[in-house]
């Protein structure tokens, strides 16, 4: 009987240090990091490099934990999929935490809280808020929390989907709509650079969504990258990041 216990422990050792702890796995892995790169000023391609408060926000992440990666471009709505599937290992595309996504994926703490801003041509007197898009053609994003919004709340406005928030822009330069709702961040930015002095940012939609980075389901890098999340906060990191693509961060008082 001793020597079968004996046994036993030695067949319990021998698998212990054949499996490393799931974090050591996370960590030794090259990650596929899945990120949407038509979605200034959060991930986006200049100079042939890919750039963004997203991607240099993970890349902070990735150092402080000590992940290696590497970055596969893809159209948001093949992002959740690709997690459920586990073709995908991390994704970072200004997604927003919601239930139902909660469900199938998992994500970090919040990193970035966002909105839905509304953006019309600058000579636009008639559209200034929601109420404003009734009976409208608006052009929004596919598979994003925008589309869901206007569908509960705007129901009357005729929707024009694209796979990439870009095309809803040159659809409204073109006057093919009346109007595009999208992330706030992303609303103010395009009308501050390219479309300085052709379009305007009207209205805010809402605010309080929040993003996450995402994760297929039971991850054992949530935990990693929670506390990378919080360290880089903790020592200054983030602030700068944040601070060199949308300003200096408001207080809460503000």
């Amino acid at each position: 009987m001793f020597a079968i216990k004996i046994k036993a422990v030695l067949v319990s050792l021998a698998l212990a240090l054949a499996w490393p702890a799931s974090g050591a796995l996370a960590q030794n892995k090259d990650l596929t990091v899945a990120t949407d790169t038509a979605f200034v000023p959060f991930e986006f391609k200049k100079d042939g490099e890919y750039t963004g408060f997203d991607i240099e926000l993970w890349q902070a992440i990735a150092k402080e934990a000590g992940l290696t990666y590497h970055l596969q471009p893809m159209d948001f709505n093949g992002i959740i999929p690709g997690l459920q599937t586990r073709n995908i290992d991390v994704a970072l595309a200004g997604i927003t935490i919601r239930d139902d996504r909660k469900k199938v994926i998992d994500f970090s703490e919040p990193y970035y809280e966002s909105g839905l801003a509304i953006l019309v041509n600058d000579d636009n007197t008639a559209i200034k808020t929601a109420k404003d898009l009734d009976g409208k053609t608006v052009a929004v994003k596919i598979g994003t929390a925008t589309v869901d919004y206007l569908r509960k709340n705007v129901s009357t406005a005729k929707l024009k989907l694209f796979p990439n928030i870009d095309n809803a822009f040159l659809e409204l330069a073109t006057g093919r709509v009346d109007a595009v709702v999208h992330d706030t961040p992303n609303v103010q930015y395009y009308a501050n650079t390219a479309g300085q002095g052709k379009v305007k940012v009207v209205g805010s939609l809402r605010s309080g969504d929040f993003y996450g980075i995402a994760f297929p389901k039971g991850s054992d890098l949530v935990p990693v990258v929670n506390k990378a999340l919080a360290t880089i906060k903790a020592n200054g990191q983030y602030d700068a990041i944040y601070e060199k693509w949308f300003g200096k961060m408001a207080s809460k008082a503000d």
